[in-house]
């Protein structure tokens, strides 16, 4: 049945739904990678497609940005449509010297200056991490593909234009990248008994002020397409 922001019918959307911020880059990931895709979804803009990879079934759809649009979406793509695993193939920006334009790095936890895991009720303190299984085989993946792929904590916050200015300190504590999504879906999935998993190119770097525009970001971020496409194929098997 429809969702307020989903107009797909039961069974339209593959168990593996890749999900990038941008509805041009879902459409590009379509058009460029899946074999007859399908749009199911396009309420809002918002556009989701499913088609095939390498003959397995996947979806791809854009979450919008920041952690209160994904929670919506994941949230319905896990409960109302039956989707199993989530990965967020987004930008980041780096912070740390060692990542470089277009580097891909995956999640294994997110830290945030969000409020999202208070609706939780939770007497402490929630730590959003990625599922294992879906971490594991998309290292595995990136190893075969021969793209390095750093595997640490990225930094979901809240804000793009921080008053504070105090987004590097999270640098001191380790994170690697920052970007706007990561961990409301690692909450979701969790809450929901889902998979979720964000791998994320490097689009700018808050060490260096280096920056791709608007079009780089949506059409060369291959490696990483790639990277969860395989991933994808072998979650299948599962």
């Amino acid at each position: 049945m429809a969702t307020p922001h989903n107009s797909a019918a039961p069974g339209d959307f593959a168990k593996t739904v890749l999900m990038p911020g941008d509805p041009l880059r879902a459409k590009f990931i379509a058009e460029t990678f899946l074999d007859d895709p399908v749009l199911v979804n396009n309420v809002r803009g918002v556009q989701g497609y499913t088609g095939k990879y390498k003959g397995v079934p996947v979806s791809v759809m854009a979450s919008g940005m920041g952690m209160p649009s994904i929670g919506i979406y994941s949230y319905e793509l896990y409960t109302w449509y039956g989707v199993e695993n989530i990965m967020r193939i987004g930008s980041a920006g780096a912070m740390s010297d060692k990542l470089k334009l277009r580097d891909v790095v995956a999640g294994m936890g997110a830290c945030t200056n969000s409020n999202f895991a208070s609706q939780y009720g939770l007497p402490g303190t929630f730590a959003p991490i990625a599922d294992f299984t879906l971490l594991e085989t998309c290292v595995n993946v990136a190893r075969r593909l021969g793209v390095n792929m750093p595997v640490g904590n990225l930094y979901s916050s809240d804000t793009f234009y921080d008053a504070s200015a105090s987004t590097m300190k999270w640098a001191k504590m380790g994170a690697l990248a920052v970007e706007m999504e990561a961990a409301a879906l690692y909450m979701t999935a969790a809450y929901c008994g889902k998979r979720a998993l964000a791998i994320c190119s490097i689009s700018d770097s808050l060490v260096t002020g280096e920056e791709l525009s608007a079009e780089d970001r949506q059409n060369t971020f291959t490696n990483m397409m790639k990277i969860a496409l395989e991933t994808a194929v072998e979650m299948s098997k599962i």
